[in-house]
């Protein structure tokens, strides 16, 4: 065997120039992260192996002959087929369609007296955080605007390790113990002998665990409002649901309720409006998270605390470790803390989004957990997840999932280990005075409460009230809100093909509210009203409502963060155009021009104004409101298109703003809204200029239009 040559008998010929590397007469190209590829005699790169050997022939595999069988020899087709049969890893069984941004959190101020958690020690401090946002029943493959629960997970890379808030937009829970969860799970997912309906909890066995289900009423009611079909990521809450306690340095506990306020505050689609939009664009919520942040227009939250003490939880009216129950803002205030931007989309979608993983219990020092019995449930389940969908315990080998602090452990070993403790010593307590050691003072201690009690399997009394909190939400909406959660009753119970399972349900409704349960039984057809659920606690006729709990009574009042869509015509008013667009970048909206072709129109002053969307494929479904600028050479045959008629029928039954100028009335006329103008329906320049319709969009809803559009068809108005 000849002699391998010493590392310092190899001739060194390594010479750098500009992004090319040449190393033993072999030029090698440098990439974007710095990685050096091989490059081919016409500059491209040299397709490899994974192991770095360069592939002659990617086209066919080897075998005898050119009609042969194959070989097993072939090793870069064995690797080529082995990493593709890989490359899905397991979706998560709940929160599978997912998608996520890098941002930062920044804190307002010092927390030092409630909290000893190092990123509320110092005001400004920045701390690099990824949030994933995704609905929760679905699989990865159905669309985003199903009616369900969105996920609000964050991860804050702090300096004393990563910090999972893990979260929902919403606020309460289906469950109050978390063994429950698998058949909650099993339930709303589709049925297992015909795999359907997906995304939907529209079917038998989601509603008959629900109607044996009491603790679930105050979800029901929060599911079946607009909170459930939000019109973006950006616009909506997030909490993390459970109570948590800050604990300070001298080992003080505050308990503590998390919430995420969008700045651009709440906003919500129409059912209708959400079954178009899937169809249309089922990537909507993707497609407006990915332009936001790629046009600058960061989405912002504030993250607000509720925080109480021992005495507050023992006096509040519901039990605080109750997850189906919250603290009204009435009651308790909420106090911002800090501030969440979003201002990157992920390298790789499979990479981040799809691999990172979430875990309530990564908490730093000066955070910890209540008692509540889901929580401590997720604290227990969320390991054994990610071990089965990432593969093994290394997951936190994953740039994703690593701190971005220094970390030491003597972990070692195990699938897809890509770091191991370096040296001799891999244990401790050792003699050799090596590796890291605990420490009392900067470590974990959690609060030392004391606790007594049998073991026991018993949910508490506490915990039996399932809808005095459901009837506050139900009187806390606006008129619209509540028929629109009477629509989505009627709608989901429609889809249940067992009439008991039906009854039972609306004998839950009697005990919320007698009107919404009457309403709902009326347009499923009973002949009679079943007697109310028997309750175990009955229904508190006291409690006020909370406003904090409306979308559409906090609305934003202005369009900032909005898009509309401006639907254009050869011979369009160059001049008006140009004042709409430039009035709504003012307000930090966003426009899209739609025309009858892709390509663009001719405008009145000979220019050419480029489209985003033909009509087929920018219905009025997609924006907040639309404007309607055509000419009257164009009409002709523009009445004629069915598709520009639903443009602009869709916007006035969805109760958005219309502006138009006077060459769009027959198109209005043949849309058969032209009898029914409003104060919705806004003649263009206006009196005062375009500016005006822009400030008046910022309403975003004429919700008194609703009545007459029978967008409300399924249930009359109950307040």
């Amino acid at each position: 065997m000849a002699k391998k040559p010493s590392e310092s008998s190899v001739p060194s010929k390594l010479s750098i120039v500009s992004d090319s590397v040449t190393i033993h007469d072999q030029k090698l190209h440098r990439g974007a992260g710095g990685e050096l590829h091989q490059v081919s005699e016409d500059g491209h790169d040299i397709l490899t192996t994974a192991q770095g050997g360069p592939v002659a022939d990617d086209q066919n595999t080897l075998r005898v002959g050119a009609r042969g069988p194959a070989l097993m020899e072939d090793f870069h087709f064995r690797e080529k087929i082995f990493h593709f049969d890989h490359e899905r890893i397991p979706e998560r069984v709940v929160h599978a369609r997912g998608y996520g941004a890098h941002g930062f959190f920044e804190t307002y101020e010092p927390l030092t007296d409630i909290t000893r958690a190092d990123i509320f020690q110092r005001a400004g401090e920045k701390t690099p955080v990824f949030v994933r946002f995704s609905t929760v029943a679905g699989n990865k493959g159905s669309f985003d605007l199903a009616r369900d629960v969105r996920g609000f997970a964050v991860k804050m890379y702090t300096k004393e390790g990563n910090w999972d808030l893990v979260g929902n937009n919403i606020p309460v829970f289906f469950i109050q113990d978390a063994i429950r969860f698998p058949d909650l799970v099993h339930a709303v997912k589709q049925e297992p002998d015909r795999a359907f309906p997906q995304a939907q909890t529209a079917h038998d066995n989601f509603w008959d665990f629900i109607s044996l289900t009491p603790e679930s009423m105050n979800m029901i009611m929060w599911i079946m409002s607009d909170r459930t079909i939000p019109r973006s990521f950006r616009f909506m809450e997030g909490f993390g649901v459970h109570t948590f306690r800050f604990v300070n340095a001298d080992d003080q506990s505050t308990f503590v309720k998390f919430h995420w306020k969008p700045k651009l505050g709440l906003q919500s689609v129409a059912w209708n409006e959400a079954v178009k939009i899937n169809g249309a664009d089922p990537d909507f919520h993707r497609r407006d998270l990915w332009q936001s942040i790629q046009s600058g227009n960061f989405p912002e939250w504030e993250l607000c605390v509720q925080l109480f003490d021992q005495d507050f939880a023992d006096n509040f009216d519901f039990d605080v470790l109750d997850a189906t129950k919250i603290i009204p803002e009435e009651v308790l205030p909420v106090r911002p803390i800090g501030r969440l931007v979003l201002d990157r989309m992920p390298d790789n979608f499979f990479a981040e989004t799809e691999q990172v993983a979430f875990m309530t219990q990564n908490v730093p020092p000066g955070i910890d957990f209540s008692n509540d019995p889901l929580l401590q449930g997720r604290n227990f389940s969320y390991l054994d997840t990610q071990l089965k969908r990432l593969g093994g315990p290394n997951f936190t080998h994953l740039p994703i999932n690593a701190p971005k602090c220094p970390f030491h452990t003597f972990q070692q070993d195990g699938h897809m280990a890509m770091r191991n403790p370096v040296g001799r010593v891999n244990y401790q307590p050792n003699s050799f005075n090596q590796g890291p050691r605990e420490s009392p003072v900067k470590g974990y201690r959690h609060f030392p409460a004391e606790e007594q009690g049998a073991k026991v399997r018993l949910r508490s009394e506490s915990f039996a009230d399932h809808y005095s909190q459901a009837r506050q939400f139900f009187i806390s909406q606006t008129p619209p809100e509540q028929r629109h959660i009477a629509m989505a009753l009627t709608f989901e119970l429609s889809k249940v093909e067992t009439p008991v399972i039906r009854e039972r349900m609306v004998s839950h409704l009697m005990n919320i509210d007698e009107t919404l349960a009457t309403t709902v039984a009326e347009k499923l057809g009973f002949q009679s009203m079943p007697e109310p659920a028997e309750a175990a606690v009955p229904t508190r006729q006291d409690l006020e409502p909370s406003p904090a709990l409306s979308i559409v009574g906090r609305g934003p009042k202005r369009f900032e963060g909005r898009k509309l869509g401006i639907l254009v015509t050869d011979g369009v008013d160059a001049k008006l155009l140009k004042a709409l667009t430039k009035s709504v970048t003012k307000e930090k909206a966003a426009f899209e021009i739609i025309a009858p072709k892709v390509g663009g129109v001719t405008a009145s002053d000979g220019s050419w104004v480029e489209a985003h969307h033909m009509i087929d494929g920018g219905p009025s479904v997609l924006f907040d409101a639309v404007a309607l600028l055509t000419a009257h050479q164009a009409m002709d045959d523009l009445v004629k298109e069915a598709t520009a008629r639903d443009f602009v029928a869709d916007a006035f039954q969805h109760c958005k703003f219309i502006g138009y100028d006077q060459s769009a009335l027959p198109l209005l006329d043949k849309a058969g809204i032209s009898g029914s103008l409003d104060e919705g329906t806004i003649a263009l320049p206006g009196d005062k200029g375009v500016s005006e319709f822009v400030q008046e969009i910022g309403k975003l809803r004429v919700w008194a239009r609703e009545p007459s559009v029978k967008l409300g068809k399924a249930s009359p108005p109950i307040a």
